[in-house]
């Protein structure tokens, strides 16, 4: 029972509709400090109350993350308390502002400190009750808050609904699961998040008090701390640390929990995988209660966190089940779960280059199992493992924790996202067993637990980490969200069979590809034995592949634009071709330009509101130049670009192309290819055949387009036919080069080429513009990297606020510095004779020699100082950066 209330503030929360803010009011409630203790400890929490609501509203309880408090739960709250609910946040005991310390979501403790806020919710006058003392509440959260949820719902009967998040069925499992049966202290302990919960609680950081020099366990209570240190050292569990973590978990009370339940569950979780809540979702079926199952892109690992996705589901199932006048009915017989949802991937957005993101779904969630199995049959011998010494060196699936090690500020937040680690699973030699199949016939989606039996042999106690990759036609591998199981098997010493069960996943094997499930010793995340062993692995049976070909994406209709505007743009196009050709037949042809590749005189452009874009422009390009337009942001250096392929008309000026003015379908434009504001592709086909149907497109002869060297420009490889939604930035920047090149137009136009290339691909294209300039063709491009510009270009353009500033070849423009380049083959000598004299700011290493910045020295002592220390000259030239001459030219310091 609350027996003190502390009112530390009132305020008025500016939300996302400052039209209707939220009231909240700050204040510590004291709860018990423990079971049979009269001392009382404050618990921080925080008010909000529905704006415009008359008479009571249902509650909503949201408990933070691990690591985190009340602070990162206020826009959730306000967002619940815009949809009418009376919402209060807390920072749980042992973080942020409240007192008490962690015992990790014990009944006696955190969820005795949830039932007491109940108590408190029950007795404001903003909250509708049921009863007396009985509030209408659900209770949320994510991680350790939705673990909370769970509990509470478990042990206290007023739980009206709730919507866990990210969280555990049974957190003895989750830290030291094990895939292949056994007792609990068979398990293998998932050292790196479990070292990283007891940092994290024993850090200064977010509130937390500092470490006790003594015993190291900050906010810790002393009894998990001793129970952590035990499991730590020696890598396994006992018997106190199975008992203490499954107290503090819904499977200790599963058949108590017979609430609505809305299990929202990340795919990207190496900390509580998808089993967690597929257990959660299972035993409260059982008990009677509607279930619903959400799969989404994020997880403790990072990924998409599908924030907004997420409050829109957990505010329509509490709007289901606690605002009818009628609470929630009890719960009956035994039930199948309900709804199942999944987000997929629906491919990379042409515009943005960020992955689409889609949402499958079917009335019935049919657990890990799917509705569908298919049977892959795998191949290879029997193959020996070795564990190291010590465990190390080890084999890597992934980096649990990457996001809380980069301060993301606790576990719950790494569902914020901490990026995609795809790309960096690897298995070492003579620790792995491979097992591979053979190309797959037609796409293959699965949808749950794989699972594969093999025999194991060698030692009486296995440790192994199975792994299942997607491997591509070309070799590359991909492992889905970075996951592997990790098996433990005693008596194994003559052999034993293993059915291992593979983490749960939504992915699907694109046709031709081949599934490996590979078996090592070791691995990044887990402790494995110290002492060195080899085991022997055989295949013992197929590999089974669940699936569930119910999901299906929703379909919304067709919106009026779906239609609509292709067919304005059909109007538009053809108005602008008209008005073109009408121009481009006022504007005879100059045959004193017949030759020069781009002249352009006058060109104006004016946007709404009278703002000039392009002021007055007038330059040329000669055959055989690669000129680089220059300019800051804003400069109009784009607008220039689109005026210059005819996708807008000017208002003042022209463009010519070979003496032929340029309008909106001008034939001249076949003699030009280019490459602006980003690539657009169809992403469910490849690379090869995104280039085809872009060229059957022009109309043009298929020996015209020159497809071997276009290809060869890409250098995408055995990529060029994998489908474009799986490419890198830098691949789709490639393949459009590529197709701006196809048919060798006279004339190239790029728009920030070299954007998502890494350092080598940069290196490359150069050297492909400026030999592709070097066959008399002429290439233009817009680039903001000033050092590439300087190092490709033979002419540069410089914008600025729409007006031309300078013209001409990079040499003029970049003029005499204050730099220095002395030629000599003994560059460090030079280096220690020069850096220390008076006039000389810097002195650095420069490809055949030095490059000395001056500050006051005449050029004359500086070489008269090199002979006289015996260093040989070979040339002394001025130079000046052409990012100097660019800021000069602008006006920036």
């Amino acid at each position: 029972m609350v027996v003190a209330i502390a009112v530390l503030g009132v305020g008025v929360v500016a939300g996302d509709d400052a039209a209707t803010p939220v009231r909240a009011a700050e204040q510590r409630v004291d709860v018990a400090a423990g079971p049979g203790d009269p001392a009382r400890i404050g618990i921080d929490t925080t008010l909000f109350v529905p704006p415009g609501v008359r008479g009571p509203a249902p509650a909503v309880l949201l408990a933070h993350g691990f690591g985190g408090s009340k602070a990162e739960l206020r826009r959730d709250a306000e967002a619940l308390a815009r949809s009418g609910y009376v919402v209060l946040t807390y920072s749980a005991r042992g973080f942020g502002g409240s007192a008490g310390q962690i015992m990790l979501d014990q009944p006696d403790y955190e969820v005795a400190d949830a039932r007491a806020l109940i108590d408190w919710l029950a007795a404001r006058p903003e909250v509708r009750l049921d009863g007396p003392g009985d509030p209408r509440v659900g209770v949320a959260g994510a991680s350790y808050g939705g673990a909370l949820s769970l509990l509470t719902a478990a042990y206290d009967p007023r739980v009206d609904a709730i919507a866990p998040q990210i969280t555990w069925h049974d957190l003895a499992d989750a830290l030291l699961p094990n895939a292949a049966g056994g007792g609990p202290a068979e398990g293998v302990f998932k050292k790196m998040w479990a070292g990283l919960f007891f940092s994290s609680g024993t850090s200064p950081l977010g509130g937390l008090a500092p470490i006790d020099a003594k015993t190291g366990c900050g906010r810790f209570d002393d009894r998990v701390c001793q129970i952590y240190r035990e499991v730590a050292v020696s890598g396994k569990s006992t018997p106190q640390a199975v008992d203490l973590l499954r107290r503090a978990s819904p499977v200790s009370v599963a058949d108590r929990i017979a609430v609505p339940t809305l299990l929202i569950q990340g795919q990207n979780d190496s900390l509580f995988p998808l089993d967690q809540a597929d257990r959660n979702a299972a035993a409260i079926a059982r008990n009677g209660a509607p279930v619903e199952m959400v799969w989404t892109a994020g997880g403790h690992d990072g990924g998409r966190p599908q924030s907004a996705m997420v409050r829109d589901r957990v505010t329509g199932w509490f709007d289901r089940w606690l605002k009818p006048a009628a609470p929630a009915p009890k719960a009956g017989a035994p039930t199948a779960a309900g709804p199942f949802r999944v987000t997929r991937s629906g491919g990379v957005d042409s515009a943005t280059r960020e992955q689409r993101l889609r949402i499958a779904d079917t009335d019935h969630y049919p657990g890990l199992g799917g509705t569908r199995q298919r049977e892959v049959v795998l191949a290879g011998p029997e193959q020996t493992v070795a564990n190291p010494p010590g465990g190390a060196p080890t084999s890597v699936s992934g980096l649990p924790g990457l996001g809380l090690l980069s301060g993301a500020g606790g576990p719950a937040a790494l569902a914020a996202g901490a990026g995609d680690l795809g790309g960096i699973a690897f298995d070492l030699p003579g620790q792995s067993a491979f097992f591979q199949s053979d190309r797959v016939d037609g796409s293959v989606r699965i949808t749950g637990s794989p699972t594969a039996r093999v025999r194991v042999s060698g030692a009486d106690d296995i440790v192994l980490f199975a792994k299942l990759y997607d491997i591509a036609p070309g070799g590359a591998s991909v492992l889905p969200h970075q996951l592997a199981a990790p098996i433990r098997v005693s008596g194994a010493q003559g052999g034993r069979d293993v059915e291992i069960r593979l983490p749960a996943i939504d992915h699907e094997v694109d046709s031709g590809h081949r599934l490996r499930l590979v078996l090592t010793a070791t691995d990044l995340g887990f402790a494995s034995p110290n002492p060195p062993a080899s085991y022997r692995v055989a295949l013992a049976g197929p590999l089974t592949l669940p699936s569930v070909p119910r999901l299906h994406v929703a379909s919304t209709g067709y919106a009026w634009w779906t239609w609509g505007l292709p067919l304005i743009a059909v109007v538009v196009a053809l108005a602008l071709l008209l008005t073109g050709r009408r121009r481009a037949a006022a504007a005879a042809p100059d045959p004193d330009l017949a030759d020069v590749p781009l002249q352009i005189r006058g060109l104006t452009k004016r946007y709404k509101g009278g703002k000039l874009a392009v002021d007055d422009l007038s330059f040329g390009v000669e055959a055989g130049q690669v000129l680089g337009l220059l300019g800051p942001n804003g400069a109009g250096k784009t607008t220039t670009l689109r005026m210059l392929m005819g996708l807008i008309l000017p208002d003042g000026g022209e463009t010519r192309i070979f003496g032929r003015v340029v309008g909106p379908g001008a034939p001249v434009l076949s003699r030009l290819g280019s490459f602006v504001e980003g690539p657009g592709f169809l992403p469910h086909l490849s690379g090869r055949e995104n280039l085809s149907l872009y060229w059957r497109a022009t109309g043009r002869p298929h020996e015209d387009a020159h497809f071997d060297e276009a290809l060869e420009i890409a250098g995408l490889g055995e990529a060029l036919d994998r489908n474009v939604r799986t490419y890198s930035q830098g691949m789709r920047q490639r393949l459009a080069i590529a197709q701006a090149m196809l048919g060798l137009p006279d004339l190239l136009v790029l728009d920030e080429p070299t954007n998502g290339l890494d350092p080598p691909q940069i290196r490359a294209m150069r050297d492909v513009l400026i030999g592709y300039a070097a066959t008399g063709r002429t290439v233009v491009v817009s680039s903001h990297l000033l050092a590439e510009v300087e190092q490709t270009c033979t002419h540069v353009v410089v914008m600025h606020r729409g007006r031309l500033i300078a013209a001409g070849p990079v040499g003029e423009i970049v003029g005499n510095g204050n730099t220095l380049v002395i030629g000599t083959p003994v560059p460090d000598l030079a280096i220690a004779t020069l850096k220390d004299l008076p006039g000389v700011g810097s002195v650095e290493p420069e490809e055949g020699g030095v490059l000395v910045h001056l500050a006051g020295a005449q050029t004359s002592v500086l070489v008269a100082e090199l002979v006289g220390a015996g260093v040989a000259v070979d040339r002394v030239t001025a130079r000046r950066r052409l990012e100097d001459a660019f800021l000069t030219l602008i006006g920036e310091s």
